[in-house]
């Protein structure tokens, strides 16, 4: 099923849904304060007969009276239903997102949080790595799988290094909100749990109503690729490359590396430092690797905006 027919029927079926709950307790208040039932009555006629009224020979004048009768049966329909033990808004309609009325767009004409969540978590359904975080989080993770034995070039083990990084990441959660710039640079050898680590953030954040996009850099440059000279790349996808709360681009230099994708990686990464987005990236490279790499343009003006952090060690993939 494609993707925007996905969401539709999400939408449609919370809409379904909400509707048979206002009805039920429609019919819950109507059987036990048959008052109430009555006052409906009454708006619904008073409100036809304006109606009608305004057809045949507009009146401002009566309009008001009409308002003014309706206002005050209301307010007899919420003494009632307060002095039964409900709430004064138990009859009225039920969104699951008050702010775009499950409609997906807000008053602006933009997507609303709960459709840039819902097509963040599609993506992910669709890509299967809603599977991997839930294997790949905090709960789950061991610094007891790295080496505890000294690598004298860092003066510290790869388990000191990585209980490190564990509170570094900790810290970037907590204080995500924070206008503080700060963005990762995570960089070293294949096999070093840099994935994982990011896997443990993107499901920390997305468990905290976060839009985080997790993507490869190959993926990003395909879905780049499709979009400019396929035409048929996802523009959602592409705009969530930009005002996602978090992008997670994981293994940069792996992709063709092409004037092409030099300047559409740089051009969001650079756009969303500017929008005061945060980025994670990962990478097999060294700072020194991605300068030879990337241009000139790119790195100086781009990754001296992440702080880089180092892991080491031994393959875990091989344990």
């Amino acid at each position: 099923m494609e993707l925007r027919t996905k969401i539709n029927k999400y939408y449609e079926d919370i809409n379904r849904k909400n509707k048979i709950l206002e009805e039920k307790r429609r019919e819950e208040i109507y059987d036990k304060i048959p008052e109430i039932k009555e006052i409906d009555s009454l708006i619904k006629n008073i409100a036809l007969k304006a109606s009608m009224e305004q057809i045949k020979n507009p009146s401002e004048e009566r309009s008001i009276e009409h308002s003014e009768e309706i206002y005050n049966l209301k307010v007899q329909k919420t003494k009632l239903l307060e002095k039964n033990g409900f709430s004064k808004n138990y009859l009225d309609e039920i969104y699951s997102c008050e702010i775009c009325k499950d409609t997906g767009i807000t008053e602006d004409g933009k997507k609303c949080k709960c459709l840039q969540k819902l097509i963040v978590e599609e993506l992910y359904d669709m890509s299967s790595i809603s599977y991997v975080l839930n294997k790949e989080n905090f709960d789950t993770f061991d610094l007891n799988v790295f080496s505890d034995k000294t690598y004298e070039k860092f003066n510290m083990s790869p388990k000191e290094n990585m209980a490190r990084i564990l509170k570094i990441a900790k810290k970037y959660i907590e204080t995500f909100d924070k206008d503080n710039d700060l963005n990762l640079l995570f960089w070293g050898p294949t096999g070093q749990g840099k994935t994982f680590l990011l896997n443990c953030i993107a499901k920390d954040l997305m468990d905290r109503d976060k839009i985080v996009i997790y993507q490869t850099a190959y993926e990003i440059v395909k879905t780049l690729e499709d979009r400019k000279f396929r035409n048929k790349g996802d523009e959602d996808k592409y705009n969530l490359y930009f005002n996602a709360d978090l992008l997670i681009v994981d293994d940069l230099g792996i992709e063709l590396v092409t004037s092409f994708t030099n300047s559409e990686i740089f051009n969001i990464i650079n756009t969303r430092l500017l929008r005061g987005k945060k980025t994670l990236i990962s990478t097999n490279l060294s700072p020194k690797e991605l300068s030879n790499t990337y241009t000139d343009r790119v790195f100086s003006r781009v990754f001296q905006k992440f702080v880089p952090i180092r892991f080491f060690g031994e393959d875990l993939r091989w344990q």
